[in-house]
């Protein structure tokens, strides 16, 4: 029995194009951020992926990546789940402003801190820590045991409620997550063994040129 798992974050929103903190904002995709969705779904499907359930978060921008995913992938019918807990990062008072801007106020090293530390949260927001707080439990309680049982799950989600499952899935230290990027539209394909662990991963890069 295979136990598949696929994490995708969302496609580039308008924010991400304007270098814009964004958190629980709920901006659109842009063009190329449609684009990198539904060429993620076509990249599965051509792969020979398929699913049987998919979750998200409750902001528009993941909802509309997965959406466009399973369209491509002709799965459009599929059981869909939204949840708070996939949400991404509160960046709380960084919400809205421009990351130069930022480092311009702040400085490099404080706003780097903010951005890339486990458990410095920015003002008024959350850290990873906070983000994993949140996200783990749904992981286990809600998404792991459809794995378990057999089912082929998506997740389409944000870059830091992904890097906290990461960092579960690859046994990263809180170290070394500080240096993970999660590439925008880009699936990343797991394998769990009987013990939840991970038996394999792959990184199904495709043909869209990567500028995050």
């Amino acid at each position: 029995m295979e136990r598949l798992l696929v994490l995708a974050r969302h496609g580039q929103s308008e924010w991400n194009l304007k270098k814009l903190f964004t958190g629980w904002r709920d901006p659109e995709l842009t063009d190329r951020g449609v684009e990198e969705a539904r060429n993620a779904g076509r990249w599965l499907k051509e792969q020979g992926y398929g699913f049987d359930v998919a979750f998200t978060s409750n902001l528009k921008r993941a909802q509309r990546t997965c959406a466009l995913m399973l369209e491509e992938m002709d799965l459009t019918g599929i059981e869909t789940i939204r949840n708070e807990a996939l949400n991404e990062r509160d960046y709380g008072d960084l919400s809205g402003l421009n990351k130069d801007d930022a480092r311009e106020r702040w400085g490099d090293a404080q706003v780097h801190q903010w951005r890339r530390s486990y458990d410095i949260p920015p003002p008024g927001g959350e850290s990873l820590k906070d983000t994993a707080a949140r996200v783990l439990p749904y992981y286990i309680q809600t998404i792991l045991p459809r794995v378990m049982a057999g089912e082929r799950v998506l997740v389409a989600a944000h870059g830091n409620s992904l890097r906290a499952l990461v960092m579960v899935l690859d046994g990263m230290t809180t170290k070394t997550i500080a240096s993970l990027e999660i590439a925008t539209g880009i699936p990343l394909v797991y394998v769990l063994k009987a013990d939840t662990t991970v038996e394999s991963k792959a990184v199904l890069e495709h043909d869209i040129d990567h500028k995050a």
